[in-house]
This record gives C-alpha cells, structure tokens and sequence, in this order.
C-alpha cells in the first residue's frame, strides 16, 4: 500500500500538540499516511518560509488542517491553503479536540471530527 504524503497545517501558537498527535498517528503499523512536513512558525520565521512551505505542499497528496479555537484567525495557516489551493492539493479540515465549537478555516474544505476511521477513509 503506497502511503499517502500529508502536509499538517497548524495554529503553531496554540495547538502543537495536534501536530503532535498527528505523527503519532502516521508512525502506527496500518497508517494509510506519512507526514513529510508540517507548519512552520510564522512569528520570527526564516526567511524563506513561504518558499519552503510552498515546495513541501507541492509535494503532498493532502493538506490536513488541524483545527483548534483560533485556527481559522491563524496567519500561517491561511497562508498554507492559499498555496495549497494554488498547487492544486486537497485540504481537508479535521476537528483537533474533543470538546468545542470550532470555526471551520475558510476555503479549506469539509470539516471532519477526528477518529481513526475517518483518517483511514480520508487517506486510503
């Protein structure tokens, strides 16, 4: 089974652990995805984030975005769609904490709740 390439993009201020969480996820024995990058910091970031971000969405199957309170206020994030959207990648919201009422992060597609089977569908 070819795994499919997940970029996860992140409020990076508030919700590293989802990212966290994520790789955990990828790293099991019957994961239908591997992560080949994640968000970067957008406060103090290097130089050449953007251009960093863009090659590494380039290279992904799918952009999940990690959903939590303010992700969808996130300038980093909303960054990583619009270059997603431009490279042609799906983007695919997935609801970060079990508890909340979460403000989907415009133009990134369905929001899904976060449950093993609903990667697995997402990503097989």
């Amino acid at each position: 089974m070819t795994k499919k390439r997940v970029f996860i993009s992140f409020d990076f201020d508030n919700d590293r652990v989802l990212r966290d969480f994520m790789l955990g996820q990828a790293r099991l024995p019957d994961s239908p995805f591997e992560v080949i990058d994640h968000s970067l910091k957008e406060a103090a970031p290097e130089r050449n984030w953007e251009a960093k971000a863009r090659a590494a969405i380039a290279r992904s199957d799918i952009v999940i975005v990690m959903v939590g309170n303010d992700t969808h206020r996130a300038g980093g994030v909303l960054k990583e769609i619009t270059m997603a959207r431009e490279a042609g990648v799906q983007v695919v919201q997935v609801i970060g904490y079990k508890d909340g009422d979460y403000t989907p992060v415009p133009n990134a597609g369905r929001l899904y709740a976060w449950n093993w089977q609903n990667l697995k569908k997402l990503l097989s």
